[in-house]
């Protein structure tokens, strides 16, 4: 099962990336997702086996960025690999049957070739532009997800990322995507964690009511 959120880490630090998981694993979010950036791989690794001491506390899923060795090596949820990073066949034939396997897109062209090589989620954005993260793809809008999924028609998990504060939910949900990735709205408050999961959980109630009308 795929989490509605999904908390991408963030810090100037690897310490603080490790010190904001656990905020963000201690206010009750079900997935987090490790990013290390320009970090070497060595340290990479054992930050996240730190994570997965820290996520193992909670119960809490942890995804790995990009490093799909490193997700096997702790024993990670799954790993979430960008636009240049491995290709999901590669991955999946290193890693357990059991981890989960993500992917990055910004358009119908990614998505369609992310289904073919069996990604268990896709990660579609920016919903709009985030200082987060460099080299920045086109900003997809509420239209370009509406666009986006209303071709797509697939039981792929579809997370909406970039730029999503709390006041996004309900608009994004209603174009047809199962969850949203969060960086800066939670880093900045982490209480918001709550807010965030009970307006995701709100959407699911009403969905299952549509269904079994």
């Amino acid at each position: 099962m795929i989490p509605k959120l999904h908390y991408i880490s963030q810090g100037n630090t690897p310490e603080a990336h490790l010190d904001n998981l656990q905020k963000a694993c201690s206010h009750g979010v079900t997935l987090v997702q490790l990013r290390l950036k320009n970090v070497p791989l060595d340290q990479v690794l054992n930050i996240a086996k730190e994570a997965r001491a820290i996520t193992a506390q909670y119960g809490t899923k942890l995804i790995i960025n990009d490093h799909y060795e490193v997700a096997k090596e702790v024993k990670a949820d799954g790993v979430h690999l960008g636009k240049t990073d491995s290709c999901p066949t590669v991955a999946r034939a290193h890693l357990y049957s059991w981890q989960i396997i993500g992917g990055t897109a910004n358009k119908l062209e990614d998505c369609v070739s992310l289904i073919d090589k069996g990604v268990d989620y896709i990660g579609l954005g920016p919903l709009r532009f985030t200082t987060t993260k460099k080299n920045l793809s086109p900003i997809l809008g509420y239209n370009g997800y509406r666009q986006i999924t209303g071709t797509l028609k697939t039981k792929t998990r579809i997370i909406a990322i970039g730029g999503i504060t709390i006041d996004d939910v309900t608009d994004l949900l209603q174009t047809g995507i199962h969850g949203i990735a969060v960086s800066g709205e939670i880093t900045n408050d982490f209480t918001k964690i709550d807010a965030l999961q009970q307006s995701l959980e709100a959407s699911l109630i009403e969905e299952q009511r549509h269904t079994f009308k």
